[in-house]
Protein backbone atom coordinates (compact mmCIF):
# COMPACT_ATOMS: atom_id res chain seq x y z
CA UNK A 1 0.00 0.00 0.00
CA UNK A 2 1.07 3.49 -0.60
CA UNK A 3 1.22 6.29 2.37
CA UNK A 4 -2.85 6.90 0.62
CA UNK A 5 -3.36 3.85 1.52
CA UNK A 6 -4.02 3.15 -2.65
CA UNK A 7 -2.31 -0.51 -3.73
CA UNK A 8 0.27 -0.13 -6.15
CA UNK A 9 -0.17 -1.20 -9.91
CA UNK A 10 3.24 -2.31 -11.86
CA UNK A 11 2.46 -1.97 -15.40
CA UNK A 12 5.09 -2.40 -18.37
CA UNK A 13 4.60 -0.13 -21.33
CA UNK A 14 6.21 -0.29 -25.05
CA UNK A 15 6.82 2.55 -27.46
CA UNK A 16 7.59 -0.22 -30.04
CA UNK A 17 9.11 2.18 -33.22
CA UNK A 18 8.86 0.81 -36.56
CA UNK A 19 11.36 1.83 -40.01
CA UNK A 20 9.87 5.01 -40.37
CA UNK A 21 10.28 6.22 -36.37
CA UNK A 22 6.90 6.13 -36.09
CA UNK A 23 5.30 4.68 -32.53
CA UNK A 24 2.46 2.35 -32.27
CA UNK A 25 -0.92 3.62 -30.04
CA UNK A 26 -3.42 1.17 -29.31
CA UNK A 27 -7.09 2.65 -28.31
CA UNK A 28 -8.54 0.83 -25.55
CA UNK A 29 -11.43 -0.57 -26.55
CA UNK A 30 -15.46 0.42 -25.19
CA UNK A 31 -16.18 -1.48 -22.20
CA UNK A 32 -12.57 -1.28 -20.58
CA UNK A 33 -11.91 1.56 -18.14
CA UNK A 34 -10.87 4.81 -19.84
CA UNK A 35 -11.86 3.43 -23.46
CA UNK A 36 -11.01 5.53 -26.29
CA UNK A 37 -8.27 6.53 -24.89
CA UNK A 38 -4.64 6.03 -27.00
CA UNK A 39 -1.88 3.68 -25.09
CA UNK A 40 1.15 2.14 -25.56
CA UNK A 41 0.80 -1.53 -25.82
CA UNK A 42 1.55 -3.32 -22.53
CA UNK A 43 -0.43 -4.02 -19.13
CA UNK A 44 0.22 -5.86 -15.85
CA UNK A 45 3.36 -6.89 -14.78
CA UNK A 46 2.43 -10.48 -13.21
CA UNK A 47 3.34 -12.31 -9.66
CA UNK A 48 6.84 -13.82 -10.55
CA UNK A 49 7.28 -12.06 -14.00
CA UNK A 50 9.52 -9.17 -15.08
CA UNK A 51 8.77 -6.08 -16.55
CA UNK A 52 10.10 -7.28 -20.26
CA UNK A 53 8.34 -10.79 -19.94
CA UNK A 54 5.46 -9.19 -19.26
CA UNK A 55 5.94 -6.71 -22.93
CA UNK A 56 6.96 -9.80 -24.19
CA UNK A 57 3.99 -12.06 -23.22
CA UNK A 58 1.26 -8.79 -23.79
CA UNK A 59 2.90 -7.65 -27.52
CA UNK A 60 2.48 -11.33 -28.50
CA UNK A 61 -0.95 -11.52 -26.94
CA UNK A 62 -2.34 -8.29 -27.74
CA UNK A 63 -0.74 -7.63 -31.01
CA UNK A 64 0.63 -11.29 -32.32
CA UNK A 65 4.36 -9.73 -32.43
CA UNK A 66 7.46 -11.41 -30.95
CA UNK A 67 10.46 -9.62 -29.22
CA UNK A 68 12.92 -10.44 -26.98
CA UNK A 69 14.32 -9.01 -23.78
CA UNK A 70 17.57 -7.78 -25.76
CA UNK A 71 15.50 -5.67 -27.90
CA UNK A 72 13.62 -3.92 -25.03
CA UNK A 73 15.25 -0.53 -24.14
CA UNK A 74 14.36 1.23 -20.83
CA UNK A 75 13.52 4.80 -21.95
CA UNK A 76 11.71 6.07 -18.72
CA UNK A 77 8.48 5.58 -16.32
CA UNK A 78 5.57 6.94 -15.37
CA UNK A 79 4.07 7.66 -11.64
CA UNK A 80 1.04 8.48 -11.52
CA UNK A 81 -2.09 8.68 -8.58
CA UNK A 82 -5.35 7.28 -9.67
CA UNK A 83 -8.25 7.39 -7.59
CA UNK A 84 -8.26 4.21 -6.32
CA UNK A 85 -4.36 3.49 -7.20
CA UNK A 86 -1.23 4.47 -7.80
CA UNK A 87 0.57 3.35 -11.15
CA UNK A 88 4.17 2.57 -11.66
CA UNK A 89 4.87 1.94 -15.43
CA UNK A 90 8.23 1.55 -16.97
CA UNK A 91 8.25 1.98 -20.54
CA UNK A 92 10.56 0.30 -22.75
CA UNK A 93 11.56 1.29 -26.15
CA UNK A 94 11.35 -1.58 -29.07
CA UNK A 95 12.64 -1.26 -32.54
CA UNK A 96 13.42 -5.17 -33.22
CA UNK A 97 10.36 -6.86 -33.46
CA UNK A 98 9.18 -9.93 -35.77
CA UNK A 99 5.67 -9.76 -37.11
CA UNK A 100 3.48 -7.06 -38.43
CA UNK A 101 1.04 -5.71 -35.16
CA UNK A 102 -2.96 -6.16 -35.52
CA UNK A 103 -5.27 -5.87 -32.84
CA UNK A 104 -6.69 -9.05 -31.53
CA UNK A 105 -8.81 -7.86 -28.54
CA UNK A 106 -10.82 -5.16 -30.16
CA UNK A 107 -8.72 -2.03 -29.67
CA UNK A 108 -7.68 -0.32 -33.00
CA UNK A 109 -3.78 0.20 -33.43
CA UNK A 110 -2.16 3.47 -35.60
CA UNK A 111 1.65 4.27 -36.34
CA UNK A 112 1.65 7.78 -35.47
CA UNK A 113 4.77 10.17 -35.43
CA UNK A 114 6.12 11.19 -32.12
CA UNK A 115 5.16 15.03 -32.50
CA UNK A 116 1.98 14.19 -33.29
CA UNK A 117 0.95 11.70 -30.23
CA UNK A 118 -0.60 14.94 -28.33
CA UNK A 119 -3.38 14.71 -30.98
CA UNK A 120 -4.33 11.56 -29.88
CA UNK A 121 -6.07 11.59 -26.00
CA UNK A 122 -4.41 9.31 -23.72
CA UNK A 123 -4.45 8.42 -19.90
CA UNK A 124 -3.08 10.81 -17.69
CA UNK A 125 -0.06 8.40 -16.59
CA UNK A 126 0.83 8.59 -20.18
CA UNK A 127 0.98 12.00 -21.60
CA UNK A 128 3.76 12.74 -19.55
CA UNK A 129 6.12 9.89 -21.40
CA UNK A 130 5.39 11.86 -24.93
CA UNK A 131 8.61 14.28 -24.37
CA UNK A 132 10.96 11.24 -23.96
CA UNK A 133 9.75 9.95 -27.15
CA UNK A 134 9.78 13.31 -29.28
CA UNK A 135 13.80 13.86 -27.69
CA UNK A 136 14.82 10.11 -28.41
CA UNK A 137 13.31 9.76 -32.22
Amino acid sequence: MTEQGKRLLLVAACALVDADGRVLLAQRPPGKSLAGLWEFPGGKVEPGETPEETIIRELREEIGIETKAACLAPLTFASHTYNDFHLLMPLYVCRRFWGIPEPREGQVLKWVRPKQMRDYPMPPADEPLIPFLIDLL
